[in-house]
């Protein structure tokens, strides 16, 4: 954060940032002028609004299952 502090949260809340490679991890950028972080190779994005209210990824598991199976194809 810009006044210093550092969240974190379970990396299991984001499915898509488990099932990432380190590479595709590290692959990411602010996004909405730092409003939230988003992850081109896996198409995740995430809000600061949303970590600083300890909410989990919002993707249904049929969604998730279906990118999931895309990945191994």
């Amino acid at each position: 954060m810009t006044d210093g502090r550092t969240i974190s949260v379970p990396v299991e809340w984001f499915p898509r940032l488990v099932h990432a490679t380190a590479e595709e991890r590290i692959n990411r950028r602010l996004i909405g002028n730092g409003q939230g972080i988003h992850w081109e190779d896996i198409d995740e994005d995430i809000s600061v609004e949303g970590l600083l209210a300890g909410k989990s990824s919002g993707e249904s598991q049929a969604s998730f299952r279906k990118w999931l199976n895309r990945r191994s194809n």
